[in-house]
């Protein structure tokens, strides 16, 4: 059923990352809170049930009163199924869902990619998570598009945010921003990333062993130092021209 409800201003909006948001409307003190002021009674009891069923929860207070819950229901999309599988086939060691929602919530999405999971994390949980991953000498990648995640996002050695339906500051702090909704844009980022860095090896070797054989010809004498000079544009074309493969691979794969 749809409903029109007109919107009210409002004023004093403040945000708590890991807690909740405030704002006065028409005179009095609403906040949108993780966690519920009053325990017991009918509204826990809602609660527990709706928690159980995987929702995640956010509570309504008006004043010094709770007046009411809303319960989301994340919902697995095809792309990010097919995007964990494809990183799996990239040989990502190890994946892992880290979220501030309910246990509940996070494990049923998390079963259904067959994947590890933390909840109920605050921000600086997750922070925590990821430093404890780099002191094992992992690279970490952090994929994230909310408030809470934009610490965490600037501690990855790499952090990717959802560009179009991300907050601004998960945006600002990560290293990478996707221009679409689209998970599948993850694995092609890794894809590209691993291109790239196979070309500048080559790059980095063609021009070593170039330089390597000009100066021994040139230490024996046999290319006079004119021509030697000349010659040294040879490797900064070569290199540019390799570079240029990118390019073209990533035209091509969009024109198919």
């Amino acid at each position: 059923m749809k409903e029109e409800i007109a919107l009210l201003p409002a004023k004093k909006f403040k945000n708590n990352p890991g807690q909740g948001i405030f704002a006065e409307i028409k005179g009095k003190n609403v906040a949108v809170l993780n966690v519920p002021i009053k325990t017991g009674g009918a509204a826990s009891r809602i609660s527990n049930r709706l928690r159980k069923e995987g929702k995640t929860l956010l509570f309504v207070r008006v004043g010094e009163n709770d007046a009411g819950i809303l319960a989301a229901e994340d919902v697995l999309r095809e792309d990010v199924v097919y995007s964990i599988q494809a990183l799996r086939d990239m040989g990502i060691e190890k994946i892992k869902l880290i979220s501030g929602d309910n246990r509940y919530a996070v494990k049923k999405i998390s079963d259904m990619l067959e994947i590890d999971y933390e909840s109920e994390m605050s921000p600086e949980e997750k922070i925590r998570a990821i430093k404890t991953s780099q002191k094992n000498g992992r690279h970490v990648v952090m994929i994230g598009d909310g408030i809470n995640d934009a610490p965490a996002l600037a501690q990855a050695d790499i952090g990717i945010s959802m560009g179009k339906t991300g907050s601004d500051i998960a945006i600002e702090t990560s290293h990478i921003a996707l221009l679409r909704e689209d998970w599948t844009l993850i694995p092609e980022a890794f894809t590209i990333a691993k291109r790239t860095m196979r070309i500048v090896r080559m790059n980095f070797l063609f021009t070593a062993i170039y330089n390597l054989i000009g100066l021994s010809l040139a230490a024996a004498g046999i290319l006079p130092p004119t021509i030697s000079a000349a010659m040294q544009s040879i490797p900064d074309v070569g290199i540019m021209v390799n570079s240029a493969r990118l390019l073209n691979q990533h035209a091509l794969k969009h024109t198919q």
